[in-house]
This record gives C-alpha cells, structure tokens and sequence, in this order.
C-alpha cells in the first residue's frame, strides 16, 4: 500500500536557524494524524511544506506519491487546506466564496455548485450562503474555511488549529464531521492545541517541539510510556523539597510545576501506597491524559507564537 505522506530527513531553515530540523515521519491512508507540540515548534512550517506554501531547506516530502519538489500543483490539486487564518475574500458571499474556490480546482460550474450547496447545508450555513464574509460570526467563518477544503472532495485535508475560536457546541459539531470524513477513508492530518480532540480524533501523534520529533504513538501509547495510569496533583507550597525527596524515594515518576507535583502512577497498587503518606496534604486524583504528555515533553513554560 503506498503512502499518503513520507518525509524524509525535512528541514527548514530561515537566516540559518533551524525551525524544521531533520524529521522523518510516514502517514498511510484513511490515517488522522496529530501533530502537536508548543508555540513556535515546527508545526505550522511542517503542515506549509506539505502543501507548497514553504519551500523545503533540505530533505524529501512525497504527497499522494509526488515530489512537492517537482508537483505541488498536481498535489494542490489532491488535498484540500484549512489554514490557521481563514483567508476568505470579505468581497464576497459564502456561497461566492466556495464557487471562486471551484473555479479555482477547474470544477465544472454545475458540479461546483451544487458541492457548495451541499457543504453549505453540511455546514449548517444554508441560511448565510448569500451573507457577504465579513456579516458572518467567527465560528461561521471558521465552518465555511472547511467547506472550501472540501469544494473538490479532497482525500487529504491539512488543517492547521482547525476549532480555535469555536465555542464547545460547535467544536464537538465539527469533530463529529471530522469522524464522518475518517469512515471515508479520508486522510486527515492535524495540529491543534486542544489535547482533548487530538485524543478523540488521531489514530497517531507526532509530538514535536524545536523542530525536532519527541515521540510519536498513539494517544494510549503516548499516555502509557510517558505517564501511566493515573495522575495525582499534590499542592506542596513550601515544602516542595520534601515532597520531591519522598517522591523520589519511593521511586515515582513526577513533574514539576510552581507550588504543584503531578505524580505519575502505572498502577492503582502503587498509587494507594502513596496515598497513605498524604492524607493531611491537599491532592487531586485523576486519570493520566495526553496533556500529561504534552507537558511532561515540551514544558510548561508559556510561549509567544512566532
């Protein structure tokens, strides 16, 4: 079976710094995958590679089996692209919007729209198809970007923080379609900073940070190397110190984070003799998760998108 995507060894480079640097990675098929990482990681740099906006440094990048070196149109022409800013022309409508993207593929004007009526009615934005863009809410706007990766019934869609700015109604809305694309066998591939929709949508994570690839599983295999089972948050003030020699002592896995431990449990068996130490102190027990993982690799300092 051949690939959806290979790259091999891609990097990118701006006045000598590395921001992409030297990753490797392979999707198949009917995959969605998750790339995640923190502010300024590589992620958005990686998704415009695929997609022709940035040229690779260095490296190989095979799309749909083409060279993005030698076809990015033939591959512009495969995948559909939800980028991280809309992007929609304010002159026009929503319905306008889809049919000038239509055009843009070579669509036959009666196939264009009539896909654009139904992504439109997909969308729940029937009642707005004559709205100019700029009337529509952000969450319209976010709903009508997807639409238009969709003009052309792409079987590879980019999508670049795809739900930011939507409330939760229409967040779990659009995972919902999301997983509708997924029994299609459509190939998706994601960034997000949502850890809750990464977990309910990826069949693999790719977690990367300095242009570089940490680890890369399954949302459970991720969670179960680098986490275990369950967390326990210990509020320490003060006595940080203490409490990361008992931890330590009794040989546990931790992080860090201000007044905070987030102690890390593979087994319930091992969670309970920890408990009996710190009855007097106060803890939060919870289920491991892949934010866990997400700080425990990348950190918990707060990033400036760059």
């Amino acid at each position: 079976m051949s690939l959806a995507l290979n790259a091999i060894n891609l990097k990118k480079t701006y006045d000598g710094i590395p921001v992409v640097n030297g990753i490797s990675f392979e999707i198949k098929p009917g995959e969605c995958v998750g790339i995640l990482g923190p502010n300024g990681a590589g992620k958005t740099t990686t998704i415009k590679m695929i997609y022709g906006q940035v040229v690779p440094s260095a490296g190989e990048l095979l799309v749909l089996g083409l060279n993005t070196k030698n076809d990015i149109a033939q591959i512009r022409s495969r995948i559909g692209v939800v980028p991280q800013e809309d992007c929609l022309d304010t002159d026009f409508s929503a319905l306008e919007n889809l049919l000038l993207f239509g055009r843009y593929h070579n669509m036959d004007r009666d196939l264009a729209e009539a896909q654009a009526e139904h992504l439109l009615a997909e969308m729940k934005l029937s009642d707005f198809k004559h709205k100019r863009v700029e009337a529509l809410s952000g969450g319209m706007k976010r709903r009508l970007a997807i639409a238009r990766a969709l003009i052309h019934k792409p079987q590879f869609i980019l999508m670049d923080e795809p739900t930011t700015g939507l409330d939760p109604q229409a967040r779990l809305w659009i995972w919902n379609y999301f997983e509708r694309l997924k029994s299609n066998n459509t190939t998706l591939v994601l960034t997000t900073h949502y850890m809750e929709e990464a977990e309910r949508l990826c069949d693999r994570i790719i977690m990367i940070d300095h242009g570089v690839i940490l680890d890369h599983g399954t949302a459970k295999e991720l969670i179960e190397r680098h986490v275990g089972l369950e967390v326990i948050e210990l509020e320490v003030g003060k006595e940080k110190g203490y409490w990361i020699n008992k931890v330590e002592q009794a040989g546990l896995r931790y992080q860090e984070y201000e007044e905070n431990l987030f102690i890390f449990f593979k087994t319930a068996e091992s969670k309970q003799g920890f408990i009996s130490h710190i009855q007097n102190t106060h803890y939060y027990v919870r289920a491991a998760n892949l934010n866990d993982v997400f700080l425990k690799l990348a950190g918990y300092q707060i990033r400036e998108k760059s």
